[in-house]
């Protein structure tokens, strides 16, 4: 079968005979009844878990709305005029409302971004400010010793509504729910501790029940108390094609499973060798990004086997600390050892490189120099082709391949 891959603006194109074909890994073609701000509309219609927003707020409340920072995709601007209108009609007053900007460990906002992410109406109507990680409220301590201080505007309010959209994610299972509270307004010493959890073996995509990093955010989250969320998922175009409302953790369940309909892969078993892809540009500009499909794929390669990574990577790496951490550490288990005490926000995605390597070789092809890509304990291509070629000369002619055309959407999970 001959197979292209997207790589920058172009392709790769790899001949993989079919006796060694395990599978091709695709989203899932999913039916949508709504899409957008309907079905936004419809999730605040239908809360899980709890009454209508309208029926749980009061008329002189503070109400604190915490939404994701412009890293994230979450389209605020689609669903604030529709909850805005909710709290309106249960009397709540413009001034009694902030949306604040959950930044985690990021850059604040300009006025711009600001406007952008809340949409003119809200950012006109309501006060729209960033989180404030100089003042927060200590509000306890998880049972795994995570600081729970949290921005004071949010903290001192007499209700909490969590924005998000629910995307995998790498160590915490799935973004989205809790996580604006646990990183979103929380302070670097809460991060460091939740986030040095991500090398254990149970924090990893796709995992909620077992996953340390991501019950210690829910614990903390539970602590400050939310009384509504709104989550959404978005497809591979960024369009909403599922709302979920109400209950923190109930209303959020039901957003993973919606997800993983779409992007859960089911594989009969582990393949010899990956071959994935980001899907071209602008998702493998550079490894930075690119380093999301590779770590789905980790998790349909065998014990021993070789991941390809086709990744264009023009512009390096992407990030000053990361490169910092890839290229100056003396091994991969050395990121490991220190991400545990000194976890850093660019340091942890060649900590999660680090643990894809202690378990397989990685094959990068990339547009970058391979002496760089050797710096970094990667084998350097230039060809998906010559990649598998020597993939299958070293793990024999009848090694098997599983193909990820879009890495970063799809997770592959052994079936039971």
């Amino acid at each position: 079968m001959k197979i292209e891959l997207g790589f920058g603006s172009g392709v790769q194109a790899v001949e993989i005979p079919d006796k060694n074909l395990a599978g091709v890994l695709t989203p899932n073609p999913v039916d949508y009844a709504l899409t957008g701000a309907d079905e936004v509309a419809r999730a605040l219609a239908e809360p899980i878990g709890t009454p209508r927003l309208k029926e749980i707020v009061k008329p002189g409340e503070k109400i604190a709305i915490v939404t994701s920072d412009i890293t994230r995709p979450m389209p605020t601007y689609t669903v604030m005029p529709l909850l805005l209108d909710e709290l309106y009609a249960a009397g709540v007053k413009k001034e009694d409302i902030t949306l604040v900007f959950a930044l985690g460990s990021h850059r604040p906002h300009t006025e711009e971004e600001r406007r952008h992410l809340a949409g003119d109406r809200a950012f006109e109507e309501i006060k729209c400010v960033d989180g404030d990680r100089s003042d927060v409220v200590r509000v306890g301590v998880t049972s795994r010793g995570t600081p729970v201080d949290i921005v004071r505007t949010v903290a001192e309010a007499d209700r909490r509504i969590l924005l998000g959209n629910i995307e995998f994610h790498y160590f915490a299972g799935y973004s989205g729910g809790a996580k604006a509270i646990m990183p979103g307004v929380s302070t670097p010493e809460a991060i460091q501790s939740n986030h040095s959890r991500m090398v254990e073996e149970a924090a990893h995509a796709g995992r909620i029940a077992g996953n340390p990093v991501r019950e210690d955010i829910e614990e903390a989250a539970a602590m400050v108390g939310a009384d509504f969320i709104l989550n959404v998922v978005l497809d591979e175009h960024k369009r909403i094609v599922k709302a979920v409302a109400g209950d923190m953790t109930l209303a959020h369940r039901e957003g993973c499973r919606f997800l993983d309909q779409l992007y859960v892969k089911k594989i009969p078993e582990r393949a010899d060798i990956v071959l994935v892809s980001q899907g071209g540009a602008p998702k493998d500009l550079n490894l930075y990004q690119t380093q999301k499909a590779l770590d789905n794929a980790k998790h349909a390669v065998k014990k021993g086997g070789i991941v390809i990574l086709v990744g264009s990577c023009r512009e390096g790496l992407g990030n000053a600390r990361f490169e910092e951490w890839m290229t100056k550490s003396a091994s991969p288990e050395a990121m490991i050892t220190r991400i545990r005490s000194d976890f850093q926000l660019g340091g942890h995605k060649a900590a999660a490189i680090a643990m894809v390597l202690q378990n397989a070789e990685i094959y990068l092809v990339s547009e970058m120099e391979p002496e760089f890509v050797r710096s970094m304990f990667f084998t350097p291509y230039q060809s998906a082709q010559t990649a598998l070629d020597d993939a299958f000369k070293k793990l024999g002619a009848d090694a098997s391949v599983i193909v990820m055309p879009y890495g970063g959407s799809t997770l592959p999970q052994e079936m039971n």
